[in-house]
């Protein structure tokens, strides 16, 4: 029997009620009870935006009400696109800088993981500068024992294939992806794209757009197949976790449950 596969919240997706001070979820302290309790969520991946002003005092508290509410950190998405291949000496400095900031961040919080974006062109001087400003990044971060995780962009990592050889390139445990259903459908081909990024994923990103009626009176996920995307990670031996991400215009908690129990009867089935 395989490992299973444990459903996390993207965070980002609770933008929208943070905003609006829903009674349900009125700070980012409210968030762990919220994805715990609301949505049956076992962990977060944190985007560093709603991190920011916060004190290390802020950090420790979320941490510990993570912790207690059986939803705890585990991600930390830098949502800023870093040069790691900008050849300016000023610009790797700052990259370095921000780099240790996060560990530390991310430290605080009892992350495993580190998110970053990579802004860089699709040229052969832009790969081999970006993984050897990645290998930099690596040593920044690594008395924290934390894991890099590339997420696909606009730009050089956009293509699966440049992806995991950059993966590659740079080598070593800790580096890794955070691919999503949202790009591997955007790219054409969903199940090839999840297949060959999930083996270097510590983390995938359940994109959830939206839901509509079916004719045996069910909800479809449009505009791909929630289950067809399970399968095809399991299909390549994933177990790690999915963080379900909002990206619709519905309400965002009756999508994201309805997602959550497809996902849950999906995983369930693939392991039987």
């Amino acid at each position: 029997m395989q490992a299973q596969i444990v459903l996390t919240l993207s965070v980002g997706s609770l933008r929208p009620l943070l905003a609006a001070k829903d009674p349900r979820c009125l700070t980012l302290l409210d968030v762990p009870r919220f994805a715990a309790t609301e949505l049956g969520l076992r962990g977060l991946n944190l985007p560093t935006g709603l991190l920011a002003g916060k004190a290390a005092s802020d950090l420790d508290k979320l941490r510990d009400l993570s912790d207690k509410a059986g939803c705890p950190c585990l991600v930390l998405v830098e949502e800023t696109p870093l040069g790691f291949g900008d050849p300016r000496t000023e610009v790797r400095a700052a990259i370095e800088d921000r780099m240790r900031r996060l560990a530390a961040a991310a430290n605080r919080l009892g992350c495993r993981d580190i998110a970053v974006r990579c802004l860089a062109a699709a040229t052969d001087a832009d790969f081999d500068r970006t993984a050897a400003g990645l290998k930099v990044s690596l040593h920044e971060i690594d008395r924290y024992d934390l894991n890099l995780l590339v997420i696909p962009t606009e730009g050089l990592t956009l293509d699966s294939g440049k992806l995991t050889d950059l993966i590659k390139k740079v080598g070593g445990f800790r580096i890794g992806s955070l691919p999503s259903f949202g790009h591997a459908h955007a790219s054409g081909d969903l199940e090839k794209t999840l297949r060959k990024l999930a083996p270097y994923a510590e983390s995938i990103d359940a994109t959830v757009v939206g839901f509509k009626s079916d004719k045996a009176g069910g909800e479809k996920h449009l505009p791909f197949d929630l289950k067809v995307c399970v399968e095809s990670v399991r299909a390549v031996g994933y177990v790690n976790t999915l963080a379900l991400d909002y990206v619709g215009k519905g309400d965002l908690t009756e999508d994201l449950v309805r997602a959550r129990g497809i996902l849950e009867q999906a995983v369930a089935s693939d392991e039987e």
